[in-house]
Parts: structure tokens; C-alpha cells; sequence
């Protein structure tokens, strides 16, 4: 089976060689530009592409993988909004995914955000490198009695509920299904509870029509003065001007963000000799209440390796005629 990667990195090369070995049935080749349209030509001769969250797997690029004799597309990664399924299914391409990998990553990292931008972590760095260690706007919160509010418990929304439990925080949470698996210490509610009672709020939902700005003027007005908001998920939970009026309106002791709407043309690209043109970002940027990293939260080796395996399995079982359980439809 021969499958064209698009939008790789040395990272992305490394960890999917460190596994080859095993999947001898299996060709790759890497391809630096992301899947578009017009890469996408680029497919003709390949049985499959692999493409990663800011790929462009839409309507016209379908038509172009049909095109080009493609009949998978493997997203090496849990979502898969920027897919259309409708099309792939017109088509007859299937699309398999990679579920999860590292829950506790991304939690981590969602603990991590609130952790650093409670405590102030980011503005402390830059004070003590330049010889400041006085602690004027350094100062945080305990986490320890206060009240995290999880929003959505699957996988990773259940790994940030047990490190937050850890913490000696009070969680409660919303999702559709309960998780009755964390039932002996978190506390399901409806999400204008949530948003009124949480200290701390972590989105861990995917996106979909439904939760598209959930977190928007309206939600923000129900959420206590003080409150900190971490997002790992997706960045189209959050409607990011009514943030930035919530930020400016004082009512967020801080915000963490590992995504946000604008993070297209930015996320794993170095554009620190650009201007940046979309002033949105730059504002949030400017808020010394804001932290934000550039989709890292899924970075550890266990969840790059566990990445790899999961994406190449599905390709295998997709070659051998069998179901991998990772398959989306529209």
C-alpha cells in the first residue's frame, strides 16, 4: 500500500519511521505542503493520504483525491471537522482517524496552560531574565478547594477531571453521556451551572454545529468574575471578539489556549519574521492575562508513537478488507 503524508514535519518523519518496520505492506512517502486542492494532484499513483488537522480536506479536494484513484484518507489526529464526509462518502473514499492517542497528554497540557497562566509563569520567565524578581502582577490563586468544571468527559476531558480531582478541586462537568466511570468524585450538571459555579473551565468537546462558539458573550456573562478558561480542543468553541470583550471587561483572572479560530496559517509553522495581518490573534497576544501555545497539547513522544501506529493499523486494516473502529461517516 503506498500513501502520500502531506504536512509533515521532521517529527512526524521520525516517529512514523521509528514504527515502519513493523508494517512492511506499507510505503510512504512524505510531502511538505499541506493537502489542498491543488496538492492534492499530487496523489495520483498513491492508494492513500494522510493528513493532519489544518488540511484542507473539503469538497474540491475529494473530487480531486477521486481523481487521482485515492481511496482513503487517514487523518493522523481526532478530528475531523475540516473533512467533508458527505463528499468522501459521494466519492467513495473512506476516512479513518486516530481516535485517541495520549489522553493524558493533552490533559496535562490543559493543566499545564491553567497552572502557568494562574501563576503567571509566562510574564515571571521574562521578569527574571531580565534581573526583575520583584513579584508585582505575579500573583495566583489556589487551586486546591476550587471548583473545575469540565466540559465534555471523553477521553481527555476524563484525564483533566482525575488531574484536577488530584489537585483537591471540587469537578464538576457536562457532557451528553455521563462517563459513568468518573462518577465516585465528579459531579454532572447542566453547562449554565457549569459556566455559574466553575473556578476553572476546560473545554474538551468536539466541534460541531452545536458547540460552534459555545463559549461566546452570552456564556461568558454566566461565568463567575475571576474565572480561568483553558481551551485544547478546538478553536471554534470560543467566539474569540466576544472573548477579547470578556478579557477587557476584567472578568477572567486568566485565559489558556492551545487553539483558536485564527490558528490556521500559524499552527507548527515559524512565522516569527512575519507581520501577522489578522489583528484578532495580535490582540489576544497583547493581554498579559493570556498564554498561548501553538497546538502542542497532543507533543509527547508516547502520543507522537501511539500517533503512528494507530494511523498505519487503520491503513492495514483498510488494505485487508477489515473494520479498525476508527472510521467516520457523515
Amino acid at each position: 500500500m503506498k500513501i502520500l503524508f502531506y504536512d509533515t514535519k521532521s517529527y512526524d518523519r521520525e516517529s512514523f519511521d521509528h514504527v515502519l518496520s513493523q508494517y512492511s505492506d506499507i510505503q510512504i512517502k512524505y510531502f511538505d505542503a499541506d493537502l489542498d486542492p491543488i496538492t492534492a494532484a499530487l496523489a495520483s499513483g498513491y492508494d492513500a493520504v494522510c493528513a493532519f488537522v489544518s488540511s484542507d480536506v473539503g469538497k474540491k479536494t475529494i473530487q480531486v483525491l477521486h481523481k487521482a484513484g485515492v481511496k482513503l484518507v487517514l487523518m493522523r489526529c481526532a478530528g475531523f471537522n475540516n473533512v467533508d464526509l458527505n463528499a468522501a462518502e459521494e466519492y467513495n473514499i473512506k476516512v479513518l482517524r486516530v481516535p485517541g492517542y495520549s489522553p493524558e497528554a493533552v490533559a496535562e497540557h490543559a493543566m499545564a496552560l491553567a497552572l502557568g497562566v494562574n501563576r503567571r509563569l509566562h510574564k515571571a520567565y521574562v521578569k527574571v531574565r531580565e534581573n526583575d524578581f520583584s513579584l508585582q502582577g505575579l500573583m495566583g490563586v489556589n487551586f486546591h478547594g476550587k471548583t473545575a468544571g469540565i466540559v465534555g468527559t471523553g477521553r481527555i476531558g476524563a484525564a483533566m477531571a482525575k488531574i484536577c480531582h488530584g489537585f483537591g478541586m471540587k469537578v464538576i462537568a457536562y457532557d451528553v453521556y455521563e462517563n459513568q466511570e468518573l462518577k465516585s468524585f465528579v459531579t454532572y450538571t447542566s453547562l449554565n451551572d457549569l459556566l455559574k459555579k466553575s473556578d476553572l473551565i476546560s473545554l474538551h468537546c468536539p466541534l460541531t454545529d452545536k458547540t460552534r462558539h459555545m463559549i461566546n458573550r452570552s456564556a461568558i456573562a454566566k461565568m463567575k468574575d475571576g474565572v480561568i478558561l483553558v481551551n485544547t480542543s478546538r478553536g471554534a468553541l470560543v467566539k474569540t471578539d466576544e472573548l477579547i470583550e470578556g478579557i477587557r471587561a476584567r472578568k477572567f483572572f486568566g485565559v489558556g489556549l492551545d487553539v483558536y479560530e485564527e490558528e490556521a496559517t500559524n499552527v507548527f509553522e515559524d512565522r516569527s519574521n512575519d507581520i501577522l495581518q489578522h489583528s484578532t490573534t495580535a490582540r489576544l497576544l497583547s493581554f498579559p492575562n493570556v498564554m498561548i501555545t501553538s497546538h502542542q497539547g497532543f507533543f509527547t513522544k508516547e502520543a507522537l508513537t501511539a500517533i503512528a501506529k494507530t494511523t498505519l493499523d487503520n491503513a492495514r486494516a483498510f488494505e485487508r478488507g477489515s473494520e479498525s473502529g476508527n472510521e467516520v461517516t457523515a
